[in-house]
């Protein structure tokens, strides 16, 4: 079977781009992962791309298709909320270990921030993934139901609201050191801890921004001549939909999608040197730290206070996070996807870990905790 590697990353600054909408800011990204991959338009011949709240076409692959000037022998635009980013890559992966395609480009963005009602929309748009007879007629926002899994993860276990600021703190210093990143203010733990309520026990600092951007890739049987980052394992898993129905809060899923990536690779949890992991809330990092097995139950924001993941310690979310580095929907999950490829070609800049990474985990969900997908990325280790 070929092997899928990272041939070419694309990612463009998240946070306000005034007079971009979603093609635009796709357009941008895809032709930063081809030039990254020194592949030109002609050699695409698979797109895959996910859904844009500010552009909900019916037909967005074959849109951007035509608009970028692509004639792909395969088109597919997939729908798995903030999991979106992640199952793209592992379908490119697919495609190229299938032979189906030899060059896959992965790309999503939107102006979700500037769009003329977009955050609105936005808003609106994303509260759908609640119950419509249980959930949506009360009101109840994306906020309002991770705060409901927040209120249920404090309780269970050990974890205070601090330990969740203090997720939201390390977020923001590692946002400090990245270019584009939406929020680079510095955020003490008291500050955190006095930002205005959102829905209790959530606070303003656990909350992602809302940004416009976009990010690409090129999935290819070839590797990138920046260092050769292969996509060894992928997993998902989907126990429910929605959080009111939810019956195994100790397992939402992610364990799952983890241990089928892991098998695939072929790699344990201790070989993993570098982490990217979904963060639209405090507590969304929280629980997928913990159940994918990097952290102890109710310990996740505890670990991060004291230093588990600075430097060498298995590093984390390194370029800040949807919670920081910003969230403009399918390319926000796919932009700890482009940081833990260049953490592990040595090209992160500023904040490249000391250590080269030779092993790393990618993990994304969507909806409230409803759907996971797990990537192991290795490095070319001959």
């Amino acid at each position: 079977m070929k092997h899928a590697f990272v041939a070419g990353v694309g990612l463009t600054a998240f946070g306000r781009c005034e007079g971009e909408d979603t093609l635009d800011l796709m357009s941008r990204a895809a032709c930063n992962a081809l030039d990254d991959a020194d592949l030109e338009r002609h050699r695409v011949d698979g797109l895959v791309t996910g859904y844009s709240t500010a552009m909900p076409h019916l037909m967005l692959a074959t849109l951007f298709s035509e608009h970028f000037g692509l004639r792909p022998s395969y088109a597919n635009a997939l729908q798995l909320g903030g999991a979106t980013g992640a199952a793209l890559i592992m379908l490119a992966k697919l495609l190229v270990q299938s032979g189906q395609c030899e060059n896959v480009l992965v790309v999503a963005g939107e102006n979700r921030l500037t769009n003329v009602g977009g955050r609105d929309q936005a808003i609106q748009t994303l509260a759908q993934v609640g119950h419509a007879r249980q959930e949506v007629p009360f009101g109840a926002m994306i906020p309002g139901y991770y705060a409901l899994l927040a209120g249920q993860y404090l309780h269970q276990t050990e974890a205070t609201e601090e330990d969740l600021a203090e997720i939201a703190v390390y977020m923001r210093r590692q946002a400090a050191r990245t270019e584009g990143a939406h929020i680079t203010v510095p955020l003490s733990l008291d500050e955190a801890l006095a930002s205005r309520p959102i829905a209790t026990p959530l606070r303003l600092a656990d909350c992602c921004p809302i940004s416009d951007g976009a990010a690409a890739f090129v999935i290819s049987v070839q590797p990138s001549e920046h260092g050769a980052v292969r996509i060894s394992g992928t997993g998902q898993a989907h126990h429910h939909q929605h959080i009111s129905i939810a019956t195994d809060s100790k397992n939402y899923g992610a364990a799952d999608a983890a241990g089928r990536a892991f098998a695939e690779a072929g790699v344990e949890r201790g070989d993993v040197e570098i982490l990217g992991i979904y963060d639209s809330f405090t507590v969304t990092l929280a629980v997928l730290l913990e159940e994918t097995g990097f952290a102890p139950r109710g310990q996740a924001g505890r670990q991060i206070a004291q230093g588990a993941h600075e430097g060498n310690a298995l590093p984390l979310n390194t370029h800040g996070g949807l919670l920081s580095y910003g969230h403009p929907g399918v390319a926000g999950g796919m932009a700890h996807m482009a940081e833990v490829t260049r953490q592990m070609q040595r090209r992160a800049g500023a904040r490249q870990v000391p250590s080269p990474a030779r092993t790393g985990y990618v993990h994304a969900d969507g909806g409230v905790l409803s759907a996971h997908v797990g990537l192991v990325l290795e490095t070319d280790r001959g």
